[in-house]
């Protein structure tokens, strides 16, 4: 008889098939830090076996990020995965906070009726690579690669323009993948913006991407797509016209989008004017 368990951390590898059936790009590593900084739940079977998950993700005491709502194909259509998220909403409404989430097309309607609004659309960008010149560098900025030592500046102009808290995840994909890292400077040596990424399953993925500018993001994105092999995907809200351009001309496809949704006011989270990537839509 199948149960609702909390996932722990230790069953990182046992939950992954369900987001490879998906086609998802998240390892396992992408899951065992989402079950440490966060809280799986989960439908097992009587062999063991997980059916279904869900996750909150705490980004600061305000807001918690509802994401890996995903059952098996043989399970689906009975309700659980509707279960699952409705658990995951009264967990973030009792602690007080928001819960946000990026919806897929086939998601958002589900979510609509349970009081989400729409903030912004995303659009995921799928990019084999990456030709030409690097994207001219504004005039006063310098881009030079991420160290360790960057980590509190970065985590300070993350909390400024994101609206959101999370410390750990990015000092967790700084460790990930540091060579597709870059943080930009003005001449005063002050941070204007930063790009940290991680590899995947089937693609290296660039983001978070946080900027003063959108000439600022489009120079840190083209870097960081020049610092490892391709294929890259990038989550980009579609009020960026410049790197949805810079985008096509490199030949990336944008097969799918999602829609930023939030149960709750949040102040600051509905204006992606400095957000140029997303860490992920089962990031935030």
């Amino acid at each position: 008889m199948a149960s609702i368990e909390p996932i722990g951390a230790d069953e990182a590898e046992a939950v992954w098939p369900l987001s490879i059936e998906a086609g998802w790009n998240q390892n396992v590593a992408d899951w065992k830090f989402m079950l440490r900084a966060g809280r799986g739940v989960g439908l097992k079977n009587a062999e063991g076996r997980w059916e279904a998950s869900s996750l909150v993700l705490p980004l600061g005491q305000k807001l918690a990020w509802i994401s890996m709502v995903l059952v098996t194909k043989d399970r689906r259509r009975g309700g659980v995965g509707t279960g699952l998220l409705k658990r995951c909403i009264e967990e973030v409404r009792a602690n007080g906070a928001v819960a946000g989430l990026d919806a897929t097309e086939q998601g958002r309607p589900i979510y609509l009726p349970l009081g989400f609004r729409d903030l912004y659309r995303i659009s995921r960008w799928h990019l084999d690579k990456v030709s030409g010149e690097a994207v001219a560098v504004p005039q006063g900025i310098h881009l030079r690669h991420f160290v360790p030592s960057d980590m509190a500046g970065i985590e300070d102009y993350d909390r400024k323009h994101s609206a959101m808290e999370r410390s750990a995840l990015l000092a967790h994909l700084g460790a990930r993948l540091p060579s597709i890292a870059w943080v930009a400077e003005d001449r005063t040596g002050r941070m204007v913006g930063y790009v940290l990424g991680r590899e995947g399953r089937t693609a290296s993925s660039i983001g978070p991407l946080i900027a003063d500018s959108e000439e600022i993001g489009l120079a840190l994105l083209c870097r960081a797509a020049k610092s490892v092999a391709p294929p890259f995907i990038v989550d980009v809200p579609d009020a960026h016209a410049g790197v949805r351009r810079w985008l096509t001309e490199q030949g990336a496809i944008s097969p799918r989008g999602y829609v930023r949704m939030t149960l709750g006011d949040m102040p600051g989270l509905a204006d992606p004017s400095h957000v140029f990537a997303l860490a992920g839509p089962e990031l935030g």
